[in-house]
């Protein structure tokens, strides 16, 4: 059985091909990962992920997993949430995901709260999702009504790809407001933003109500509920990556497919600045809602 040892963890079978369209290698998920660290690892390591592991490859017997379970890599580590009995884990560097890789992990997911402060969240998350046939102009055009509503509100936000179809607007906050708060202020914007055009957007996820519009997910503001990662692969056809951009990238014509493990490098070296470089240092809290839309 072959091996190879990369950033300090054993990577077994090496060759195994987990998206056979393009070809990649459990290999070349490693070293993918070596090349998007720098950016990718302020926004993953030291938060609760969940994991969608795919032993065999893209194609069948993907599963998700949260908590620790036998054959966890030394690299990866255990931390305690409250108000849950079973540790979560997490990954503090690159050999962390490097191990990930090793257990067949395809999609990494994290929690929007850091392990140092588990119970208070610091990233509120809009997952743009559209309905079935719809455009990704009409996704752009979400974005970009969310941002400025936003700004309205004097919050700064940051976007990225999601690896499929939808976008997700990301919004850092400090990790003060109670969980409960949080996702009762993005209901109330998500709700405004429907009551407003009810053409386009709703806040329900009924497949039925949701035909030519786009559903406004605000569900992943609760403990428990996570968003893919920015640079994180994910387990569909053509290797893609959630991809953060810059708000001057989201345009119509924008193609997120064109985002996946083999262009990757040549998006990095092209990219005069990183897109999300100072999400880490804002600080802004949630101001009054019931103020702010009036």
């Amino acid at each position: 059985m072959s091996e190879r040892f990369i950033e300090g963890v054993r990577l077994s079978n090496p060759d195994k091909v987990l998206y056979p369209e393009q070809g990649i290698t459990k290999e070349d998920l490693a070293e993918y990962y070596r090349i998007v660290a720098e950016k990718m690892l302020p926004h993953v390591t030291f938060r609760p992920i969940t994991m969608v592991r795919c032993p065999t490859g893209r194609q069948k017997n993907c599963f998700y997993q949260r908590h620790a379970g036998s054959g966890v890599p030394k690299q990866i580590e255990k931390t305690l949430v409250p108000g849950f009995e079973n540790p979560y884990l997490f990954v503090r560097d690159l050999s962390g995901l490097v191990a990930l890789v090793q257990m067949g992990v395809l999609e990494i997911h994290p929690w929007a709260v850091t392990t140092q402060r588990p119970d208070r969240p610091d990233r509120l998350i809009f997952d743009l999702d559209p309905a079935e046939g719809l455009g990704f102009e009409a996704v752009v055009t979400a974005a970009l009504e969310l941002r400025d509503r936003l700004e309205k509100l004097g919050l700064i936000s940051f976007i990225k790809t999601t690896g499929g179809k939808g976008l997700h607007v990301v919004v850092p906050i400090d990790p003060i407001h109670e969980w409960q708060v949080a996702k009762a202020w993005t209901k109330t914007l998500s709700d405004q933003m429907a009551e407003d055009s009810p053409g386009l957007y709703l806040t329900k996820a009924s497949k039925a109500e949701r035909v030519g519009r786009i559903f406004i997910d605000y569900l992943r503001n609760d403990p428990t509920a996570t968003a893919v990662g920015p640079y994180s692969t994910r387990s569909r056809p053509g290797a893609p990556v959630a991809t953060p951009l810059s708000w001057h990238e989201l345009k119509p014509t924008l193609n997120p497919a064109a985002f996946n493990v083999r262009t990757m490098e040549g998006r990095i070296a092209r990219m005069k600045s990183d897109p999300w470089e100072t999400m880490l240092e804002i600080r802004q809290v949630l101001p009054d809602l019931a103020r702010g839309l009036s």
